[in-house]
């Protein structure tokens, strides 16, 4: 049956596929996410996304950007800039840039702002037919995103149609504490007046998947930025993009 039929017929609800172990929910027919057995009647009401990594495919970029940073500041500790994925900007400089690295955060923010004007925006593979049926289906959709407005503003020079996309759209200035901390999903389901039972996460990072695991909501794990075995134990199902997922 075609997706579009799917939906129409039976109005998003959702299909349920039993194993000896455990029950699956079925997304869309192709995306399963382990439930327990309480959890059977739920359906998605809304789906969360993050940004980078899961709307658009450019978390190689900030690596190649936050590597050359973290080299030339802190070539002391390697990786570092793998350790800050999903942390805010402010988090990132409280954290390794203040003290006599504080006078360095100007520069920092300068290199990111113009590498951000130049970034490579492309959707992760199948996104946009995914969010459009979603959309169709009567399901909210939101970004939840630790970047700020001033990203947000290249995204939409990027891609005007972005905003249409979604009913709402978060950044590091509607949330107190960012990933790994809850406070961003939660905000978000209360933006539609929903529970985390009614909401579902898709995320890439360890601190974003961490984030809606603590939020209490089903969890969807991008394996764009690290390997699938790597964040499965943190996702109630791991996909490579949204191909399979969107007819």
């Amino acid at each position: 049956m075609h997706f579009r039929s799917l939906i129409s017929t039976f109005d998003l609800r959702l299909r349920y596929l039993r194993s000896e172990n455990c029950k699956y929910i079925c997304i869309f027919a192709h995306l399963f996410v382990p439930l327990h057995p309480q959890m059977e009647k739920m359906k998605m009401k809304a789906a969360l996304f993050d940004l980078d990594g899961v709307v658009f495919n450019t978390e190689p970029q900030y690596s190649v950007f936050w590597g050359a940073q973290c080299r030339e500041f802190h070539p002391e500790h390697p990786g570092l800039e793998h350790e800050i994925k999903g942390q805010t900007l402010v988090q990132i400089y409280d954290a390794w840039f203040s003290g006599e690295l504080a006078d360095k955060q100007a520069l920092i923010t300068e290199r990111l702002n113009q590498f951000e004007q130049q970034m490579d925006y492309q959707y992760v593979a199948g996104f946009e037919q995914y969010i459009q049926a979603l959309r169709q289906a009567g399901v909210k959709t939101a970004v939840v995103t630790s970047s700020n407005q001033a990203k947000m503003e290249a995204v939409y020079h990027h891609h005007p149609e972005f905003k249409s996309l979604f009913d709402a759209i978060l950044t590091s200035e509607d949330f107190e504490r960012s990933k790994p901390d809850p406070d961003c999903y939660l905000k978000a389901a209360e933006r539609f007046g929903l529970g985390p039972e009614d909401c579902v996460v898709f995320e890439d990072s360890f601190n974003g998947l961490k984030s809606g695991r603590a939020a209490g909501m089903r969890v969807v794990g991008l394996a764009t930025t690290n390997p699938a075995e790597s964040i499965r134990p943190l996702c109630d199902e791991v996909i490579e993009d949204y191909i399979k997922i969107k007819d």
